[in-house]
């Protein structure tokens, strides 16, 4: 499952948005499968259309939705993986396109720091959300974040989407894991190593 799309629908499902704004979004997240509208525009307004909800809230409604629909899809491989390099002392960074509130939630089962977390976000003003955003690593907008706020070389960076493609460019050594058919074509093409935990075993 997708996150961010699955946040979506999880929050429609359950009425957790205003009625007006659930109608507008789920023809708007419409368009966008249909390629009408571009992909850091979706993420932005996707997040920005909890604007006048508190924050607290918001990250409560986050937490049990991971909790309820994405931890048991965890690779224990990947949870194993985070450990050793932590171990090592590794500065281990989050990015994602999917917003803050959920990849808080997530980071959090790899004792990932808030502070280390680089995903949609928008100011928070006396604990009310804004429509004001403050990055959209998405794409190219992923190396923008990583210069910005990690300023040091990427040894390693994962991924599983086209989205990621500038970002394991950026690393010194990317791995693709898990991959949609596109960028899994492309990692083919460039030799980038590819794991399939589903499939217990790498393949290059």
């Amino acid at each position: 499952m997708d996150s961010g799309e699955g946040f979506l629908e999880w929050e429609l499902e359950r009425g957790l948005l205003p009625e007006k704004s659930s109608r507008w979004l789920r023809h708007r997240y419409t368009d966008y499968k249909a390629g009408k509208v571009e992909e850091d525009v979706m993420c932005g307004e996707m997040v920005a259309i909890h604007a006048g909800m508190r924050d607290p809230d918001l990250a409560s409604v986050a937490e049990e939705f991971f909790a309820s629909c994405i931890e048991a899809s965890i690779f224990p491989e990947m949870r194993q993986l985070v450990e050793r390099m932590r171990a090592q002392g590794c500065d281990i960074w989050a990015i994602s396109s999917t917003n803050d509130w959920v990849v808080r939630a997530g980071a959090q089962r790899f004792g990932i720091p808030a502070d280390r977390v680089l995903a949609v976000a928008v100011e928070i003003e006396n604990g009310s959300i804004t429509d004001r955003l403050l990055r959209i690593p998405s794409g190219e907008g992923k190396t923008e974040a990583i210069r910005v706020h990690v300023r040091t070389p990427v040894d390693a960076a994962f991924g599983n989407s086209r989205w990621d493609v500038e970002m394991l460019e950026f690393a010194r050594q990317p791995y693709v894991i898990n991959p949609n058919p596109d960028l899994e074509e492309l990692a083919q093409k460039r030799g980038w190593p590819m794991y399939f935990p589903a499939k217990a075993g790498a393949r290059r």
